[in-house]
């Protein structure tokens, strides 16, 4: 699964990051590949953004390791599902895919969240302060709560394959 945002710093960090953690709190972590990426790449190899890790740490999370990086053509081939984390990331992803079924790996992330999903877009927080960065953690960790509900039970059946 790949996480998609603009410079890969605030938003998609932090749904990485809530994602694996959820994975390990599961004991899937190992079945499932997640990684985030960038449309842009002002940021590449860069930590996120200080505010994205210090919402993480907040909230029981480490993402300190994250190094930003851009979404790459063949990250078509080596993911199943393109998480974009609002509209304008979900126009670039479906617009570069090579093919259809590309295409249709392509879903915003509130879209999980029957309660978010009206929303569409998770705000970028970039130019805001603390107080937005932890209320774009909470959609978020929310969002990945009911995603991982869905996919769970394809990631345990083919587990105990």
């Amino acid at each position: 699964m790949n996480f998609v945002c603009s410079g890969n710093i605030c938003r998609s960090p932090m749904a990485e990051v809530i994602l694996r953690g959820l994975a390990e709190e599961a004991g899937l972590a190992s079945s499932l590949r997640i990684i985030s990426t960038g449309t842009g790449d002002w940021h590449v190899g860069e930590q996120a953004d200080h505010r994205t890790i210090a919402s993480l740490a907040r909230h029981g999370y480490d993402g300190s390791a994250h190094r930003a990086q851009k979404f790459q053509p063949e990250h078509y081939d080596e993911f199943d599902l393109l998480v974009a984390l609002d509209r304008s990331h979900e126009r670039v992803l479906r617009a570069g895919a090579p093919t259809p079924e590309d295409a249709d790996k392509v879903a915003l992330l509130l879209s999980f969240d029957p309660a978010q999903a009206h929303l569409r877009d998770v705000p970028d927080p970039y130019y805001a302060d603390d107080a937005v960065f932890d209320a774009v953690f909470v959609m978020i960790r929310k969002a990945c709560e009911q995603l991982f509900r869905q996919i769970q039970p394809a990631i345990r059946a083919g587990a105990s394959r």
